[in-house]
């Protein structure tokens, strides 16, 4: 592995810290996002039964909040339980919109990696360019600096391509999973919405 960064010239390594952190920002990002983490299966329910028995209360509502993505969503909502419909959805939409924000933390970087990625390879494939023209001289061309030169645009070339690919997809795929946890959080929101403005009427 070595030989072949060594063959590859110094533009493999900005790849190689391209790679690292795309790797350990993927791994993040599927340890972070997993369903039963961020939208607890029972979590409505509980809050339901809180509602109705009234035992509605700070410890409650801060221990909610805690809880989970969804918790903190739900709990805007029983601290304006008492309000208008209007108010409850508006105090749940800006909370929903904090919640986001940090389901979507690090897949900018995720995709500016997958994107950048096949333009550092580019980036490598010129220098290696370079340097099989400047291998060229009037007594000939040096065999050595040629291979050198090829060595460099094709693993730099390869290389980006193969960071980009995966780095493309995952960031495709913590796209839609944060877009349906977003709106399942909002139908659930609204659910309970629903219940408490229906046992006013």
């Amino acid at each position: 592995m070595l030989a072949i960064f060594q063959a590859a010239g110094w533009p493999i390594w900005l790849l190689l810290i391209a790679s690292i952190v795309a790797t350990a920002l993927i791994i993040e990002r599927l340890l972070y996002l997993r369903r039963g983490k961020l939208l607890p299966k029972k979590l409505l329910d509980e809050v339901v039964q809180v509602y109705r028995n009234k035992q509605i209360t700070p410890d409650v509502i801060d221990k909610l909040e805690k809880s989970s993505p969804l918790g903190i969503v739900l709990s805007a909502a029983l601290r304006n339980v008492e309000a208008p419909r209007e108010v409850m959805k508006e105090s749940i939409e800006e909370a929903g919109s904090g919640v986001a924000h940090t389901l979507e933390r690090f897949l900018t970087t995720l995709g500016t990696i997958a994107t950048l990625a096949p333009l550092m390879g580019l980036f490598g494939t010129v220098v290696g360019m370079i340097e099989i023209f400047g291998s060229q001289n009037t007594a000939g061309s040096n065999p050595a600096a040629l291979a050198h030169g090829i060595s460099v645009a094709l693993y730099n070339t390869g290389f980006g391509l193969a960071i980009a690919m995966p780095t493309l997809v995952f960031y495709r795929h913590f796209r839609a999973l944060v877009d349906s946890f977003i709106i399942d959080m909002e139908q659930q929101a609204v659910k309970f919405v629903d219940i408490v403005h229906s046992k006013r009427k």
